[in-house]
């Protein structure tokens, strides 16, 4: 149990007045052991009369306000390299270049060929990237006569090849039923056109041709080309 105030004394108390029981009477001798007795008895009156009975505990404080920040610490030990990551691709060009425009014509102001198998005209054009297309065009008078069903074909040639990006570039005129006589008046001359987009070709120098040749399963007539006109190529890279 816990004792109180009273009870922690009852000890003290005891003591002192076993020491007061033991002092000599007033105005008594003392011999020197008495002497000696009652000076330790009075040391010991002294220290316990400096003493203080301790009190019950008091209430706990309230906690204190919270304390500013200290000063940052230096800089940590830089870290280890990481792993080496893998190869990345090469990218062609991370900046698409603005689009200049490339074009060509090539013109004559009368042709009157007759041929009907073989080249009838070529323009040669400077082709700047590999990844472009190339727009022809021919612009002219075409003819043909024959005496009995007839066909001729027109056609690009992209240095001496036709086109395979997607398929050639051609036209072509049929006549079912031809003239008695290959002189006859039925010679009908009409400006018509040729025209078409190629892929596929590399940059640099192309020869750009027309032709004339047959169709298929068709025999030939007698073809014209660029009859009392002017008859031109134009050539224009596009981008794709």
């Amino acid at each position: 149990m816990p004792r109180g105030p009273a009870a922690a004394a009852a000890p003290l108390l005891l003591l002192l007045a076993l020491l007061l029981a033991a002092a000599p009477p007033h105005g008594g001798s003392e011999s020197p052991k008495g002497k000696q007795k009652a000076l330790r008895q009075r040391e010991v009156l002294d220290v316990y009369n400096g003493m203080c009975l301790q009190g019950p505990s008091g209430v706990p404080g309230r906690d204190g306000n919270p304390g500013t920040n200290g000063i940052p610490g230096t800089p940590g030990i830089p870290g280890r390299d990481g792993l080496k990551g893998e190869k990345g691709e090469c990218m062609r060009e991370s900046i698409e270049e603005s689009w200049t425009p490339n074009f060509k014509q090539c013109s004559w102001s009368a042709l009157n060929y007759g041929i009907d198998l073989g080249k009838i005209a070529e323009c040669t054009f400077t082709k700047m990237r590999s990844n472009s297309a190339l727009r022809v065009l021919f612009s002219g008078s075409l003819r043909l006569k024959c005496r009995s069903a007839c066909c001729q074909r027109w056609y690009f040639t992209f240095n001496g090849a036709e086109c395979a990006g997607p398929l050639p570039i051609e036209a072509i005129i049929y006549l079912d039923q031809g003239s008695p006589e290959l002189n006859s008046t039925i010679n009908i001359h009409r400006t018509s056109s040729v025209e078409g987009l190629c892929e596929g070709i590399n940059a640099g120098l192309v020869d750009i041709a027309i032709w004339v040749g047959t169709c298929s399963d068709y025999p030939r007539g007698d073809a014209s080309t660029g009859w009392n006109s002017v008859s031109r190529i134009i050539i224009e890279e596009l981008p794709k």
